[in-house]
């Protein structure tokens, strides 16, 4: 376990530096980012994004500086951000925000996510710039630092304890003979879960959305693959799904199971068991070298050989960072040769409408001879079945 999600300063500066060589290489001066996970990435400040603008600009020469309204600054410096702190007043202002930041000129890098409306910002205000879009932060995010993995290992460790819980919160239902809980209910207890163990094991939480907690579905519900909690409440011989995560250091892991209330139908062990068999497949399709969309096809061709491939809704997975969907995509149409430090959710489903919903999801770390799930709970179907 970490005592702490901070990661050092010393990550902040050598990350800094070698995104400065890789600036050089571009022929770029500096590069301007506002995406929150690119802040929060390059100089350690998270924050709630709004209205008023936050954005990193680190260029080749000089220090690299954080555009923050001074209402943050006190945050900024409590969360130690590696960046000199360059506050404006109030947004909108009497001067544009993006003034603060003097002295910007030459070839400037800026993301992709950058909003039309805040370039055309930046451009008003720095008239002897050249502003190229460029997609070194995507990635340089890709590949992730040894810190950082050290992260997501605590937040599957937090995943597969939130796993248990929901499990054993329905087991205690039914040793009971009380009501089973609803999905609503046992996403709520989930959540408390993981937030509590967050807070009880760690100083300095670093505080994202969401922190812990994800998906409960049940029966009918769980065919639908993004569906909400709602007040339905479980039944004997359902199929439910917990679909959860949290993230630490503001690093996301996901571990997903579909348990089965009861014992199980031929049907439902079929479902099952094509889902399992194209999870294992597709954990043995990542490895590096190996496109995003080749080890897509071989993942889910496990399902079609299967008869199943009407019930397919979505891709094998995709990548995890500092957002819970982030490139790569294993999917078709991604191309990406897997590499190693990438992780990448591994998370083949199918979806019965009328009946349920069948998904088992790791988060797998890209490895020098193939990868590596973070989160442990079991997956074979004698392990996801709760007798009652």
């Amino acid at each position: 376990m970490l005592d702490t999600q901070r990661l050092p300063t010393t990550f902040y500066t050598t990350l800094q530096d070698d995104l400065r060589g890789e600036l050089t290489q571009l022929g770029l001066d500096a590069i301007l980012a506002d995406d929150p996970s690119d802040v929060a990435y390059v100089t350690g400040f998270f924050h709630h994004p709004g209205e008023r603008p936050v954005a990193v600009l680190l260029p080749v020469d000089g220090t690299t500086r954080l555009l923050l309204p001074e209402l943050e600054r006190e945050h900024a410096e409590a969360q130690r951000t590696v960046a000199e702190l360059v506050a404006y007043p109030e947004f909108p202002g009497l001067r544009p925000p993006f003034t603060y930041l003097d002295q910007v000129a030459g070839r400037i890098g800026y993301a992709g996510s950058m909003s039309v409306d805040r370039l055309a910002e930046v451009t008003a205000a720095f008239p002897d710039a050249t502003l190229i879009r460029t997609d070194l932060l995507t990635r340089t995010r890709l590949r992730k630092r040894p810190a950082e993995i050290a992260l997501h290992t605590e937040a599957a460790r937090i995943t597969d304890l939130m796993l248990a819980a929901g499990r054993t919160l329905i087991e205690d239902a039914l040793a009971a003979g009380g009501d089973l809980p609803s999905e609503a209910e046992l996403a709520g207890y989930i959540t408390g879960v993981g937030t509590h163990t967050m807070y009880a094991e760690h100083a300095d939480v670093v505080v994202v959305s969401p922190l812990a907690g994800g998906l409960v579905y049940a029966g009918p519900n769980s065919a639908r693959p993004h569906a909400l909690p709602s007040g339905y409440r479980l039944r004997p011989g359902d199929v439910f799904m917990l679909s959860l995560g949290c993230a630490v250091g503001g690093r996301f892991v996901e571990g997903e199971r579909t348990f089965i209330l009861g014992e199980p139908t031929a049907e439902q062990r079929r479902y099952y068991e094509a889902v399992r068999q194209a999870q294992q497949i597709g954990g043995e399709a990542l490895r590096p070298g190996v496109p995003c969309a080749q080890a897509n096809k071989e993942c889910l061709d496990v399902i079609r050989a299967a008869g199943l491939a009407e019930y397919l809704r979505h891709r094998q997975g995709h990548g995890i960072g500092l957002g819970m969907h982030e490139p790569p995509w294993l999917s078709d149409g991604d191309d990406t040769p897997l590499a190693v430090g990438m992780i990448v959710s591994n998370e083949p489903g199918i979806y019965v409408p009328g009946h349920g919903g069948y998904r088992i999801s790791d988060s797998m770390l890209i490895t020098e001879d193939g990868a590596r799930p973070f989160t442990a709970y079991p997956r074979s179907l004698d392990d996801v079945v709760v007798a009652l």
